[in-house]
């Protein structure tokens, strides 16, 4: 997706330059959040300052949202037909791919050295013996700073955002928490999903898919708010969608509560980090100059490899393999392995999932 921003925004559009997008993208990556609704909103930013951002945020966001209330609607009225749990039993192997394909992506990417190598092993144990993901962060994000401690800082190129941002962050915090207060008083199941949500957004180092170990830990482990099948139908859906996989978020709000569930759990998994890149921009050169918080966000960045890889171990736990689960998770990790787009691997297991399993009469639970 950020692949697709740049050519918008750069080759044909050419609003920003390639090194402004590359600057812009940098910034999405060391902060939490998912990276492609970020870069858009950084897209925005610099033509058009906060409107800008927010009317490129929304409209990013908004055709995923919908789409995702129509699938989580059609799945809530049919995950009991033959058909539908068929298409799911395939689907929940080939989910398990894309984390463990996810995994080794953020391992390319993070780990660099044996440094790295250490706190990825270190954050998958601590995970695996039930450790809460955030303190695993915690640990990895101090981690970082000392093992990186004599590693020189990079140079800073200036981004080119010389406004500052502060007041129209602060009205949209000031709103935010206004609709959060009146949730705590008057629906407090609300109130709770959307402060679950804004935590996981908070910590979401390195892209969408860092989110995935903190929401499966938060909503089936900690909450118990669906089983562990259920959520990965969830990461499923968000596949099939075009926006990132944090819109499961989606997903999850619906099953809960409905319409309201869904619009405010999206809300609160996206808007934080919208409003750290527009607020973090302007001092975006500071913050990378700041030699601690590099070597915290490799840290981070290292634990989420471990994260990602524990969670892999999860989610096979959880499925009854047999012979055809077993090669169609092999056949969507080697195509995923050869860039083979995400969306176009779940529609194939998805149809090929329904022939195979559609003798299978256990209820998706």
């Amino acid at each position: 997706m950020i692949a697709y921003i740049r050519r918008l925004a750069v080759e044909q559009k050419k609003w920003l330059d390639d090194a402004s997008f590359r600057d812009g993208v940098a910034l999405c990556q060391m902060v939490p959040g998912a990276t492609a609704i970020q870069a858009s909103s950084y897209v925005g930013l610099k033509l058009r300052g906060v409107s800008g951002a927010a009317l490129s945020f929304a409209g990013f966001g908004l055709p995923s949202f919908l789409i995702m209330v129509v699938l989580s609607a059609l799945y809530v009225q049919t995950r009991d037909l033959p058909v539908v749990i068929s298409a799911f039993n395939g689907l929940q192997a080939i989910v398990v791919s894309i984390v463990a394909n996810a995994a080794i992506t953020f391992g390319r990417a993070s780990i660099k050295n044996w440094k790295g190598a250490v706190i990825t092993a270190a954050s998958g144990i601590l995970f695996g013996f039930g450790i809460n993901p955030l303190l695993v962060i915690l640990f990895a994000a101090i981690a970082g700073i000392l093992l990186y401690l004599k590693q020189p800082t990079p140079s800073v190129i200036s981004s080119g955002i010389r406004y500052t941002t502060w007041r129209p962050v602060l009205v949209i915090i000031a709103v935010f928490t206004g609709g959060l207060i009146i949730l705590f008083f008057t629906d407090r199941s609300l109130f709770n999903l959307a402060a679950l949500m804004v935590r996981i957004d908070l910590f979401a180092f390195g892209g969408g898919f860092a989110s995935v170990p903190l929401m499966f830990h938060e909503v089936v482990n900690v909450n118990h708010w669906m089983g562990s099948k259920t959520f990965l139908d969830g990461i499923a859906l968000g596949q099939i969608t075009p926006g990132p996989i944090v819109i499961t978020a989606t997903f999850i709000g619906y099953l809960l509560y409905g319409f309201m569930g869904a619009t405010i759990a999206t809300l609160s998994v996206f808007l934080p980090s919208f409003l750290i890149v527009v607020g973090v921009a302007p001092y975006f050169d500071k913050l990378r100059a700041f030699a601690y918080f590099n070597k915290a966000v490799n840290g981070v960045l290292s634990s989420f490899v471990g994260l990602l890889l524990s969670v892999t171990v999860l989610f096979a736990f959880n499925i009854p393999w047999d012979i055809w689960r077993v090669l169609l998770a092999i056949a969507a990790f080697v195509a995923l392995f050869f860039k083979v787009e995400i969306y176009w691997v779940v529609i194939a297991g998805m149809l090929i999932s329904i022939p195979l399993f559609l003798n299978v009469t256990t209820t998706i639970k």
